[in-house]
């Protein structure tokens, strides 16, 4: 006779590994929400201009410096990307701040941003694990805002220059000999020829394939010119351009910095609003948003020799990252805009370096240029944009703007070249990531410059924050005793697995990289205890109904399981699809409660029915039962 060998296990029992598994997966669970237990420290960080730490020389003078004042410092540490230093109370943090910016001037030390931040006050043993505590949003914790500018007359200027090249290609092909094209301060462009007929055909030429050039005829004596203006619906294109592609730019490295929900949106005509909650390196923030960054692939002009003082003709002056100066060949071989990935790596020696692909047209550009200078030297040219700030009535303004252009390498071309290549240089792994990440992230259409900077509070205030969390535990607590009155040992049983339902939520949304809890999030949590809820009173009242008709108490626990399943499962799985809908085209506070909505389903399904069954099997589980308490 052959039987099955499960069926042989008593009703309403699981395998010894189940409740191993259970047990296992409960205490990982526990480990995890953990860090959310021990709050933040107010602490203050100090970062090089690049992103990398300080010195262990400075950051122990510093440390030294504050206790001298008077100071208590709770904790001080200094890793590879920032210095922090712990204080047990804001008084103790701003005078900080102030005293440590007072040191940095005084010792003349250099570039360096001194923020206030807060930092996990998690113990060690638990970030050995990997343990850090969830993220909050704008709304509960604050974050950083910033007000962002467009840079419009580059924007247009960069646009000018387009023209101008296409102009000139477009002039050769119609046999327009031109004298030269350049952008006029005061009217636009203007094309210079020899004789009229020549401007002629220039004229008919821009008619023909610039409709938005709107052309007129003048005379300088015995030069013909040709004056095209940008027509004023062009003009609001390309500004309306700049911004929404800055915007997309900053979408971009906001993704690579890893912040969840943050608030990106046009303000006006020529100004971008970045929010970004829960953010505590608001310094490496506003580095990389603001940072201009771009590539120019460059040959060196060898005539200048080492170290020169002056530009040989037909060249340009540059300084070297280390140290002296190099002429560059005016022409560019490849810009940024070429660009397609950057990556960070390792050389022989170990040294970070940063792994380029450059795309089609960037990669024929690039081999026609090697191929033709092998064993000649070729400069990699970092420039940033920066902006220059003066302070009115308490608030930023933008009053100029300048370039900072730097040779990073200018190694020999060993070979020629294609779409892919690395560059070499002294980074430190700090700025080898952050410099990738900006590259890789786009270039902008046009800079972008900081005119408001500040860190935002809870936007409903600590109190309401403070009351919302009073009425969350008060209503938990109230369906906590609901349950343990009305379905005694069931109730007991439900309690447990929602509070594990809790944890499970926390625990989770601790290790989501990028997840961030807000108000909405927290009432997604507060919805998905009471479906947890529901899924439990469906079940025990389902196996109220079995024992009414006279089912052994036995058999009322397996069938009051068994079929309530289909009715949870199915309002799960109806509220789960508008979780993900609400997810998909939801933004900002909508997408906020999507995610713990989700979240919070698939832990309440979980633990109501398979982590309060495995309470039940172990409390009833292979007895033989006369009655029981529900």
């Amino acid at each position: 006779m052959f039987s099955n060998q499960a069926n042989m296990r008593p009703i309403n029992s699981y395998p010894k590994w189940v409740y191993g598994f259970l047990s296992v997966l409960l205490a990982l669970m526990v480990l995890y929400a953990l860090p959310n237990m021990y709050g933040e420290d107010l602490a203050l960080q100090v970062t090089g201009e690049k992103g990398e730490a300080i010195s262990e020389p400075l950051f122990k003078e510093i440390e030294q410096h504050l206790t001298d004042s008077g100071l208590v410092i709770k904790k001080s540490s200094n890793d590879e990307s920032k210095a922090l230093y712990r204080f047990n109370d804001s008084e103790s943090q701003l005078k900080a701040k102030d005293l440590t910016q007072a040191l940095l001037r005084a010792k003349n030390a250099g570039d360096f941003s001194v923020a206030l931040n807060l930092a996990p006050a998690t113990p060690d043993w638990l970030k050995d694990f990997g343990a850090n505590p969830l993220k909050l949003g704008l709304d509960l914790r604050g974050g950083v805002h910033f007000l962002m500018e467009v840079d419009m007359n580059v924007a247009l200027k960069n646009r000018e220059e387009q023209y101008i090249a296409d102009l000139k290609t477009k002039f050769r092909e119609a046999n327009a000999r031109y004298a030269s094209v350049v952008r006029s301060a005061d009217v636009g462009l203007v094309a210079k020829f020899r004789n009229e007929e020549s401007r002629d055909k220039a004229d008919v030429t821009v008619r023909q394939n610039f409709p938005e050039l709107q052309t007129r005829t003048r005379e300088q004596g015995e030069i013909f010119e040709l004056v095209m203006t940008i027509s004023e619906q062009k003009l609001k294109e390309i500004k309306d351009y700049a911004v929404k592609q800055n915007t997309a730019t900053l979408r971009n490295r906001i993704n690579e910095l890893g912040v969840a929900e943050p608030l990106i949106q046009r303000q006006g005509a020529d100004r971008i609003l970045v929010q970004l909650p829960g953010v505590q390196d608001s310094a490496q923030a506003k580095r990389i948003l603001g940072t201009t960054a771009t590539l120019q692939f460059r040959l060196v002009n060898e005539s200048g020799g080492i170290n020169p003082q002056r530009a040989p003709a037909g060249a340009e002056l540059f300084k070297q990252r280390e140290g002296g100066n190099i002429a560059l060949r005016k022409s560019v071989i490849v810009d940024g805009s070429h660009l397609t990935d950057a990556s960070v790596g390792y050389d022989e020696r170990s040294m970070p370096q940063i792994n380029v692909r450059l795309d089609a047209e960037g990669g024929s550009k690039m081999l026609a240029a090697t191929s033709k200078n092998v064993n000649k030297p070729m400069a990699i040219l970092l420039i940033e944009t920066k902006g220059v700030y003066e302070t009115v009535d308490g608030e930023q303004k933008l009053v100029d703007t300048y370039e900072e252009a730097e040779v990073v390498s200018a190694p020999n071309i060993q070979s020629a070249l294609g779409s892919s290549f690395r560059i070499t240089g002294q980074f430190t792994p700090a700025e080898a990531h952050e410099l990738a990440l900006i590259l890789r992230s786009g270039s902008l259409i046009a800079p972008i410059y900081i005119v408001e900077e500040r860190t935002v509070g809870p936007s409903l205030g600590k109190q309401n924050i403070e009351l919302g969390k009073q009425s969350i535990l008060v209503g938990f607590v109230a369906v906590l005793i609901f349950m343990l009155i009305y379905y005694r040992m069931f109730g007991l049983v439900a309690n447990i697995a929602l509070i594990s339902n809790l944890v499970f939520i926390i625990a989770i949304m601790s290790m989501v990289p990028g997840a961030v809890l807000t108000l909405p999030g927290i009432a997604g949590i507060v919805l998905t205890v009471g479906m947890a809820v529901d899924a439990n009173v469906l079940i025990f009242e389902r196996i109220r109904e079995e024992l009414k008709e006279g089912t052994a108490p036995a058999q009322a626990i397996h069938n009051g399981y068994d079929k309530a399943f289909s009715t949870i499962a199915d309002a799960n799985i109806t509220t789960l699809i508008a979780a993900l809908v609400l997810f998909g085209i939801g933004t900002g506070p909508v997408a906020g409660f999507a995610v713990t909505l989700f979240i919070g389903i698939m832990t309440s399904m979980f633990t109501a029915i398979v982590g309060s069954r495995a309470l039940v099997n172990l409390i009833y589980g292979g007895k033989k039962l006369t009655k029981i308490s529900i």
